[in-house]
């Protein structure tokens, strides 16, 4: 049923299940994993670029990087392959853009991101990826353990 999967990441615990989530579907359809994470620059965009907020955009990257290797780690004892993707801008945006690039026939992403202040800066990305996207979207949720 589906063939291409890609699933979004940012670090949380919610993200970590979610990439749990495309692996078992992977190896369920046999399906191709694309990992995406997006270093947020709206954050920045409207802003003066100087050392604090650089030292802040590298640290995304950084992070970004640790969540990529993470990630390959996780899918290398699992047994399922997949391909990583950094990218910038809005994640919403580029979680979309990216998915009609790749050819994805579904996207996994957490119900919300590592912190209420994400959200309140961000607007719910889950949100927007579900308004936007023309593919399924898997929407996953905490444990309620």
């Amino acid at each position: 049923m589906f063939s291409e999967i890609l699933v979004a990441v940012d670090g949380s615990k919610i993200g970590k299940r979610a990439l749990e989530i495309a692996l078992e579907e992977a190896r369920l359809w046999k399906a191709r994993v694309h990992v995406v994470y997006v270093v947020e620059t709206g954050l920045f965009s409207s802003l003066p670029m100087d050392s604090t907020w650089e030292i802040m955009y590298s640290m995304l990257e950084k992070e970004g990087q640790e969540t990529i290797a993470a990630a390959q780690s996780m899918a290398s004892e699992k047994g399922v392959k997949l391909e990583t993707h950094i990218r910038q801008g809005h994640a919403g945006n580029e979680i979309v853009k990216a998915s009609r690039e790749l050819g994805a026939d579904l996207i996994i992403v957490g119900s919300h991101g590592k912190s209420e202040v994400d959200r309140l800066l961000l607007g719910s990305v889950s949100s927007f990826v579900v308004g936007n996207s023309s593919v399924a979207v898997l929407v996953v949720r905490p444990s309620l353990k």
